[in-house]
């Protein structure tokens, strides 16, 4: 057994000490591990001989090499894999599925994102391990759960934004141009998933820790696409009455969205009524908060409709710049819309690190972005470039005690990439 988050060295990594069986691929199982890895935790990444990961081959853009010409590592892929390191097993192998079994009696947690019942047909399921092993944490990702009439079904992030109730109410309204279904631009649920997943390790090996019990994480996309629908969700169940796409709008605030001054667009993200007082000083409509129709944010809500029309008007007699440096001096919340161009080039980005070079042996000067976790005594630390496909198979097997005659024998059975 590796040793405990309690036995860690003084001035260590949060998480130094635990170790990680990762069996996961594509985005919420590597998201979830990734920030483990960050925290510090030992993730080593169990991948398929030849191919690995899904997500090495989603691409372009792949990183390119010292002579500029593309290497197999797409920026997917190195988007979701830092501070890991990867051994090649194949587990449709009996001896690879035995050789899986004997690591994780020496890991404190086993995540995989397999189809339900597949585990257990290889031997890996928990069941399984937590006899070998009863302190180890076991985190399933799934699209649906391991129970349920869904549950055989695989599951996508695309699809589980539809069924989950997000594209319903992301878009342009339906009754203006443009208006109809919109996916989030990145993957939410599968983030989501990674980042609940994350935290449900975490309580389960605090639990661990205390009891020397390890538990089953049964962990869905579909239940954290509905549970992260937030107060939609809830104004829902309170109402009977179901939210609608507001593009841009809030539809709990108003004004609380998107105008376009004379050069661009901006966020105008008045949050109460004193501040929705001071933005009309800055507009130039001092009268607008002794109206009752827009006296209160309850009120403006109600006449959104009367409002707006008036505020589109107003913003388009200034420039962005001047819009936001008057707010910006009145302390009302608004914000640019900036591309990633620009998002890397603000200052305040940079000044907190979040793009940071990392020394992968295909191109040592690669950036790539950062946790964005901070911790004041244990930080997170970039220690590893996103692993080559098996980069530390020989490695990570020599620690788990396996002598170099084995592994050439694993090897030459092609059970190890």
């Amino acid at each position: 057994m590796s040793a405990s988050p309690s036995r860690a060295e003084p001035g260590a990594a949060a998480m130094a000490g635990v170790r990680v069986l990762d069996l996961s691929r594509v985005l919420a199982g590597p998201w979830c591990t990734q920030t483990l890895a960050d925290l510090g935790a030992d993730v080593i990444k169990i991948e398929r001989p030849g191919a690995g990961d899904d997500t090495r081959a989603w691409g372009p853009p792949f990183m390119n090499a010292h002579d500029g010409e593309p290497t197999r590592e797409s920026a997917y892929y190195l988007g979701t894999n830092r501070n890991k390191r990867s051994v090649t097993v194949d587990i449709a192998q009996p001896e690879g599925q035995a050789l899986l079994r004997e690591l994780a009696q020496q890991c404190d947690v086993f995540v995989e994102n397999f189809k339900v019942g597949d585990m257990a047909r290889y031997g890996l399921d928990y069941a399984r391990l937590a006899v070998l092993n009863p302190r180890i944490v076991y985190c399933s990702i799934t699209g649906f759960g391991q129970t349920g009439p869904y549950k055989d079904r695989a599951g996508y992030d695309y699809a589980i934004q539809g069924m989950g109730g997000l594209m319903s109410v992301t878009g342009e309204r339906d009754d203006l141009p443009g208006g109809g279904p919109q996916k989030v631009g990145v993957a939410v649920a599968d983030l989501f998933t990674g980042l609940y997943s994350t935290i449900g390790i975490l309580a389960a090996l605090r639990h661990a820790q205390t009891t020397g019990q390890g538990q089953h994480l049964d962990m869905a996309l579909l239940d954290c696409q509905v549970a992260m629908l937030a107060n939609l969700s809830a104004n829902y169940l309170v109402s009977g009455k179901t939210p609608q796409r507001m593009g841009n709008a809030h539809p709990n605030i108003v004004p609380y969205q998107v105008f376009e001054a004379s050069d661009g667009f901006l966020i105008l993200a008045v949050g109460n009524d004193s501040q929705f007082a001071k933005f009309c000083e800055v507009a130039g409509l001092p009268d607008l908060p002794k109206d009752a129709r827009f006296a209160t944010n309850a009120a403006r809500v109600q006449h959104r409709e009367v409002l707006v029309p008036m505020l589109v008007e107003r913003f388009r007699m200034r420039s962005r710049a001047q819009w936001l440096d008057a707010l910006e001096a009145a302390k009302v919340p608004a914000g640019p819309i900036n591309n990633l161009a620009e998002v890397f080039a603000d200052p305040q980005v940079q000044h907190r690190g979040l793009a940071q070079v990392v020394e992968h042996p295909d191109r040592p000067a690669q950036q790539l972005v950062t946790s964005p976790i901070r911790l004041s005594a244990t930080p997170t630390t970039q220690r590893r470039a996103p692993p080559r496909l098996g980069e530390h198979t020989d490695q990570v097997l020599a620690e788990f005690g396996l002598t170099p005659d084995r592994v050439a024998s694993l090897r030459a059975a092609g059970v190890l990439g």
